[in-house]
């Protein structure tokens, strides 16, 4: 989208190389704007980015948001935290400090600059719902010491915050609570429902539903849910939020993992496990303020977002595959050593 220097914004991303950061990023660049990717790559990674290093508008900055950001931009998206349970319990206190401590520092930002900043919240915050599917009027039922609530309580603290600056200082805020995300560039290793399936599946592995399965969970395409968002941070500033984005059609794990098979025509056989303290038993977003206040719905079904997700994780695996195999021929080689210190100083 062709801009000119007076529309143009300069737009900071906190974790900006992460799986949404990424592909909001994308998103902000075609629209003409300048952005600033600000990410400590504990979970992103520069694979996500690398496609945009050679673009005159894009900047990256290793950055840790528990710490201040002294930078100059005229809006700010605050998506930095680990956000899959394997992640976020790796180090519960530093993903709580990265939710309010991050939000305490973006948002003292966004009051020095008067700038708009939106929060990416989460459907964590409803907890393991009593009310189905959760309106934005619904306070959650979330357990404030079991092993979920460093992030559950943490994104729920972040939202206090942002309303606290906006009542108190006049902060342009917008909250966005996000469901279930899936799509290119998810992280192999976090544990979400959507990448163990597909890794489990083209891999021949027997796929893991927890508890009997029936557990539901409403999937976005990650386009979509970028949609929502990018609507959400050009709505008037009147409105605050918070606002669901998420997809309203709900699937049980197996009907998910049963599509997945179909996808990936794996022979893979479904076996049960037990169900993790404190999962959700049924997630799924009421969307009607989105639709109403953004105009926005999701527009891709599950079956037709699993294909291109299927194929990135194809892709990955031939990847990692060949990351395998130069590994073995580098340690084979006299030059080994060496050549392994280059090979691991690029990794993202």
């Amino acid at each position: 989208m062709a801009r000119t220097y007076a529309s143009r914004k300069r737009v900071l991303v906190t974790g900006g190389a992460g799986f949404l950061g990424s592909h909001l990023i994308d998103r902000l660049l075609s629209d003409g704007h300048e952005v600033l990717c600000a990410d400590n790559l504990f979970t992103g990674t520069k694979r996500n980015i690398e496609h945009l290093l050679t673009n005159p508008r894009f900047e990256f900055l290793r950055h840790d948001v528990t710490f201040p950001l002294y930078v100059e931009v005229d809006e700010i998206y605050n998506l930095a935290c680990p956000a899959s349970p394997i992640q976020y319990q790796h180090d519960p206190v530093q993903t709580t400090k990265t939710s309010v401590h991050g939000a305490i520092n973006m948002l003292g930002l966004a009051k020095r600059l008067k700038c708009r900043i939106l929060q990416a919240s989460t459907s964590e915050v409803y907890g393991d719902p009593a009310v189905h599917p959760q309106t934005e009027h619904y306070w959650g039922h979330v357990n404030p010491i079991g092993p979920r609530s460093c992030y559950d309580e943490g994104k729920r603290c972040a939202e206090t915050l942002f309303f606290d600056y906006h009542r108190q200082a006049g902060v342009e805020i917008k909250v966005a609570r996000i469901f279930n995300t899936y799509g290119p560039r998810m992280h192999r290793a976090d544990g979400r429902v959507v990448s163990n399936f597909i890794i489990q599946a083209l891999a021949g592995e027997p796929i893991t539903l927890f508890g009997d399965g029936n557990q539901t969970r409403s999937f976005c395409f990650v386009s979509d849910l970028i949609d929502g968002l990018v609507r959400l941070m050009e709505t008037p500033p009147s409105f605050t939020g918070p606002v669901n984005l998420g997809n309203p059609v709900e699937f049980t794990m197996r009907e998910l993992a049963e599509l997945i098979l179909k996808e990936t025509e794996s022979s893979s056989k479904l076996v049960n496990m037990a169900l993790p303290q404190d999962d959700p038993r049924q997630r799924q977003p009421d969307i009607s303020l989105a639709k109403a206040k953004l105009g926005w719905e999701p527009q891709i079904k599950l079956a037709d977002g699993l294909k291109p997700t299927v194929n990135y994780f194809r892709q990955d695996n031939l990847q990692a595959g060949a990351v395998r195999k130069h590994v073995q021929t580098t340690v084979a080689a006299p030059q080994g050593p060496t050549i392994l210190r280059e090979f691991a100083g690029t990794a993202g």
